[in-house]
């Protein structure tokens, strides 16, 4: 009887003296390891928009002291849709130079650090650092655009807000509309997941919040949101 079950196990390529593997058990082994290989996915998309905070920077000196008052021309050249601005005066050339500028010389600045490029995923930091920054700054100008074009349509002034539930609506959609767009702006080379795109928004969001409230207080903002 032992040597047919010998047999039998021989025939099929299987050790008759091996133990069987418990493959839930493995499973669960394997369960820690892939959540830490997530998190650190989830951690490497964040990272990439670090250089966003160039465009405060860069930005909030500049309508702090008027500097190159030739460039707040704005971009909509006063055209009007319904009698309505498209973007109104707020949305100006020194804006749109000054907010990709700044996220570019960041991205620059930061891809230099061994310890930042580390934690990037690897799309992201084997592109030009320069072209990663310049598709940032322009997410962060152009996001705002499609907001803007709402408020006007809705009457709401430049720095307004409207106290219904639409109001609330844009408002929120304000903190992170700009992370839509630079993120679809680096889809072609950076293949984020769904979930990344996630966690970029609801980190953008609690990080915009207090630097609404830096602008506001310096002057650079004329609303806390």
């Amino acid at each position: 009887m032992a040597s047919t079950r010998r047999w039998w196990y021989e025939s099929m390529g299987m050790d008759p003296f091996s133990q069987p593997v418990d493959t839930r058990r493995q499973g669960q082994e394997h369960a820690p390891a892939q959540h830490r290989v997530a998190w650190r996915a989830g951690m490497a998309a964040k990272w990439v928009f670090l250089p966003v905070l160039g465009a405060p920077v860069a930005h909030a000196p500049v309508l702090k002291w008027d500097l190159f008052g030739g460039l707040t021309g704005p971009v909509d050249g006063g055209r009007t849709l319904r009698g309505r601005r498209l973007f109104g005066d707020n949305k100006t050339w020194r804006g749109a130079l000054f907010m990709t500028a700044g996220p570019t010389l960041a991205a620059i600045a930061l891809h230099r650090s061994p310890w930042y490029r580390r934690r990037l995923p690897g799309e992201i930091r084997d592109a030009p650092p320069a072209l990663v920054g310049a598709l940032l700054g322009l997410g962060v100008f152009g996001g705002e655009l499609p907001n803007s074009f709402l408020k006007r349509q809705l009457d709401i002034p430049p720095g307004g807000q409207r106290r219904d539930a639409v109001g609330i609506a844009i408002s929120l959609a304000d903190q992170a509309d700009f992370a839509v767009t630079s993120l679809l702006l680096l889809r072609p080379f950076w293949r984020w997941s769904a979930r990344d795109a996630a966690e970029v928004l609801a980190v953008v969001t609690a990080v915009h919040v207090p630097l609404n409230v830096v602008g506001y207080a310096i002057g650079a903002r004329k609303s806390l949101v």
